[in-house]
């Protein structure tokens, strides 16, 4: 086989690269989201592959995508961190780029790539989740990507943690990517500080000195610094993550779970909270096998890998 593009659209950046057959990242490029609907980010990857393809021998393009993908992988029918609703995205590509492409959501190409390209040893069964802007799924059965009757399986961000909770940009409230994702870590973050003020001067710092200036990186940052604000905020996400881990848990039995998505770069931060939460929570945990959670090896790479993958297969 040959060489494959894989993007991997996020709702504030979008990662481009040449994958070769054995997921071998030849060339690799990072362009922001465009907020202005679906033409200019089309736009961005559409020029992304043409560039890739007057150095490369291109066979495919491989999408992955932010939101719910059809079971066709060729239109993206919601998007709610974007505000889009059944854009025919394949479409609109392939026509202007002239090379097969296929759509997925971000987070079934970055369970794909973890499970087909990691060095680790994972089971057959097992389940990826992205934390991100939002929280994205990815379920391995058997070995195989399973995607649902209609290709909107694993859709986790949108499971109701909070009934009556926050209002979710899919129209529900209470989403678990209300409390346990990028967007909510740097809520919880700008709330604390703005009570914990002489708590959070490393935090502060680092932006713009108010809490309105608080950032994600900020947040890791000042973490790993231990101010305890910032720790404070990865506190709750990671109570809120290992609590919706353990409720995935007990509806399907996965053999792991792989935390991948920006969030997951701040690393232990992130991943002892949630396992202490997730025992915590775990319906019988003292009388069943325990699924590992750990980190996704590829990080950030993983959709972008996945994708490419499964284009050109």
């Amino acid at each position: 086989m040959g060489l494959a593009v894989g993007i991997d659209i996020g709702g504030t950046k979008i990662a481009g690269g040449v994958v070769d057959d054995d997921g071998n990242i030849l060339q690799m490029d990072r362009r922001s989201t465009p907020s202005r609907g679906p033409d200019a980010l089309e736009k961005v990857v559409i020029d992304l592959v043409n560039e890739y393809k007057s150095e490369y021998d291109i066979e495919a393009v491989g999408i992955g995508f932010a939101g719910f993908v059809d079971e066709k992988r060729s239109r993206v029918l919601l998007a709610p961190n974007l505000g889009w609703s059944d854009e025919p995205l394949q479409l609109a590509i392939e026509s202007k780029v002239n090379i097969p492409v296929v759509v997925e959501n971000d987070a079934n190409a970055a369970a794909w790539g973890e499970y087909r390209f990691s060095g680790a040893q994972l089971p057959e069964d097992m389940v990826c989740v992205t934390v991100g802007t939002g929280i994205g799924g990815g379920l391995i059965f058997g070995g195989n990507l399973y995607r649902g009757a209609h290709g909107l399986a694993a859709e986790f961000g949108h499971l109701n943690i909070e009934p009556g909770g926050r209002l979710c940009a899919c129209g529900n409230r209470g989403c678990w990517e209300q409390y346990a994702s990028g967007n909510a870590l740097v809520r919880e973050a700008r709330l604390l500080a703005a009570e914990r003020r002489n708590e959070a001067q490393v935090l502060l710092d680092l932006g713009d000195g108010t809490p309105e200036g608080v950032e994600g990186q900020h947040v890791t940052i000042a973490a790993r610094k231990d101010d305890p604000v910032a720790l404070a905020a990865f506190d709750s996400l990671a109570r809120w993550l290992g609590q919706g881990i353990a409720d995935v848990t007990s509806l399907l039995d996965p053999g792991c779970f792989v935390i991948g998505g920006g969030v997951s770069e701040a690393g232990d931060l992130l991943l002892g909270a949630t396992r202490r939460a997730f025992l915590s929570a775990l319906s019988g945990r003292e009388n069943r096998p325990i699924p590992e959670i750990r980190l996704a090896e590829l990080g950030n790479r993983a959709g972008l890998v996945g994708a490419a993958d499964l284009a050109r297969h």
